[in-house]
């Protein structure tokens, strides 16, 4: 039996993140620029995009780019802009094959103009798709998120938009960049690294999480299907007992 067949269709994460590490380790294990690696990282976004949609998860998210990464050479950051670029004209076709609808959350103002108007446009192009959802996390910081939420709620409550008595879960996540998905409930990291780098950190409070030595440029079918019969054969409790569960 393959690792396809032994995945249960009816028990799919709803929204899978992933933490797509290691592209810069690759390209220098093999004696390239950490660019190569970004490049080589394509190859497996595509496959786990399609992958995904195959499958029937309707919600992918992908941490493409951080707050922090502004701050990596500027050689880096700029090959990278161009490369989402590219990646954008490219991908498209693909997006639009799969009837997947692209969505982004973070901080894109700060991209470079021209970045920018690929996303729009490719987010726009493919707004009436709805096999399933690809978000990327794009100058996302999910501590800026939050003090960006909390600025506007506070805003509302100071102009009476917003009762301080009424204030809930609900709507903290009504004003933050993911309010039109659900909860994580898989998060997968590669590359051998256990730590969250300031991703999604309201949105996965009850997520599950698989990490794998894998570097993203080698993260292959396979390693996407394990990562998910990991995910099955967990017993999610959401604080509860075992015994109120079953």
């Amino acid at each position: 039996m393959n690792l396809l067949d032994k995945i249960n269709k009816d028990t799919l994460p709803k929204h899978l993140a992933i933490i797509m590490d290691g592209n810069g380790r690759w390209a220098k294990q093999k004696g390239f620029l950490r660019v190569f690696g970004h490049e080589n990282g394509i190859k497996s976004v595509r496959s786990t995009v399609e992958n995904c949609a195959k499958l029937g998860i309707e919600n992918l998210t992908l941490y493409a780019f951080s707050t922090e990464n502004w701050n990596r050479p500027k050689l880096e950051v700029d090959t990278l802009m161009k490369l989402l670029i590219s990646s954008l004209k490219t991908e498209l076709d693909t997006l639009q094959k799969n009837n997947i609808r692209l969505n982004c959350i973070g901080n894109i103002d700060l991209l470079p103009s021209k970045a920018k108007e690929e996303l729009l446009g490719v987010i726009e192009k493919t707004k009436d798709n709805n096999r399933m959802t690809l978000t990327i996390a794009l100058s996302y910081g999910s501590r800026e998120e939050l003090l960006n939420a909390v600025r506007i709620i506070s805003n509302k409550v100071k102009n009476n938009i917003i009762s301080i008595d009424s204030l809930d879960e609900s709507i903290i996540n009504q004003h933050l960049y993911t309010h039109n998905l659900p909860d994580v409930d898989l998060v997968i990291r590669t590359s051998g690294e256990h730590r969250i780098s300031n991703f999604l950190l309201w949105q996965i409070a009850y997520a599950e999480f698989y990490f794998t030595d894998v570097l993203w440029p080698d993260f292959k079918e396979d390693d996407l299907y394990e990562a998910i019969i990991s995910y099955q054969k967990r017993e999610r409790r959401f604080g509860k007992t075992s015994e109120q569960i079953k």
